[in-house]
């Protein structure tokens, strides 16, 4: 018997109607970032192509150089949104306040943050870059969002998830009742089911950090990342390490193979790089659906109420032991 072909549009309209009470609003918010998804997928693959490669010249609200792709996907995630009818605000690590729909298009309850390419520094090199996205409620009653909406903790997420644009373009993502992977079929223009219900493993063998800042970092961070490359065990081999340099490329190989990926706070930059509304937040959801943990190294990443736009924040994130033994290290007490 052959195998059947579920596709992520098939995939979404079960799980709605597991809840009578659904509108419809919520799904069409997921077919809206698939849609995206498959437009910046077609653009990634072919541009050196198109001339689509390099900088735009300008700079965005963190003082980073934009790429010419990060513009390209901001306006495809903006476009696709404006018309939809589904939310009512849209955040976004390119841009410096928030984004509202016109007054002229449909409105909708839902609030979409997002960082349109992650990882854009590789995309010169062809390295694996990555769109990551969360989705709230509209929380207030008014008709007009106000900054208790935009401003919520993670633990507050209706959705989250992220396109990773490698070998093959996947898009992962969960509502709060596992977490679910989808392969694009370049063939057939769909993303088909490929891994159904991700189960991140408790405890990992890899760690993922940026070595290069090691000299800005505090002592319990340089014991920790010590003991994983010399283990006091005899028994205990040592962790591999492995860096690509993008969030979404190293978050999805853990997330798959269990392990552990850093980006500390150091003397340089005591908040770490990493935006809470639009990586760690949407992140940490996944990771958590997962069987994982994220966590600044003191407390839960979803615990956490952001008190700003691009509220920067230290990101420990992987399988749930790795993350749990880290926090000891940061701590003190190992």
């Amino acid at each position: 018997m052959r195998e059947k072909v579920v596709t992520i549009e098939q995939h979404i309209l079960n799980q709605e109607r597991k809840y009578p009470e659904a509108t419809g609003e919520f799904s069409g918010i997921l077919n809206s970032i698939t849609l995206a998804a498959k437009i910046i997928s077609r653009e990634v693959n072919k541009a050196g192509l198109v001339e689509i490669l390099g900088l735009t010249g300008g700079r965005n609200v963190h003082g980073e150089e934009v790429r010419k792709l990060d513009d390209y996907a901001q306006n495809v995630f903006v476009n696709t949104f404006e018309d939809s009818g589904h939310l009512c605000m849209m955040i976004s690590e390119e841009s410096d306040t928030v984004i509202e729909i016109p007054p002229d298009k449909p409105s909708g309850k839902y609030i979409l943050s997002f960082d349109p390419l992650d990882g854009s520094s590789n995309i010169d090199a062809n390295v694996s870059i990555g769109s990551i996205f969360g989705i709230f409620r509209q929380k207030s009653s008014g008709k007009e969002p106000t900054e208790e909406d935009v401003l919520q903790p993670g633990r507050e997420l209706a959705a989250a998830g992220y396109v990773i644009y490698g070998s093959s373009t996947m898009l992962v993502y969960s509502t709060g009742h596992g977490v679910h992977g989808f392969t694009l079929d370049p063939s057939i223009g769909e993303f088909l089911l490929s891994h159904e219900q991700i189960h991140t493993p408790k405890k990992g063998k890899i760690y993922s950090v940026n070595e290069g800042n090691y000299s800005d970092w505090d002592d319990n961070l340089k014991r920790y990342i010590k003991s994983l490359k010399e283990p006091t065990a005899a028994e205990t081999k040592p962790y591999s390490m492995r860096y690509i340099g993008s969030l979404v490329a190293d978050f999805h190989r853990n997330l798959l193979y269990g392990g552990i990926f850093l980006y500390p706070g150091d003397a340089r930059n005591p908040n770490g790089k990493l935006r809470l509304l639009y990586e760690a937040i949407p992140l940490a959801y996944v990771v958590e659906q997962a069987g994982g943990a994220a966590s600044d190294g003191e407390m839960r990443i979803l615990d956490i109420k952001p008190d700003s736009l691009h509220q920067k924040v230290p990101l420990v994130i992987g399988s749930e032991i790795d993350v749990k033994t880290c926090e000891k290290y940061f701590k003190g007490i190992l």
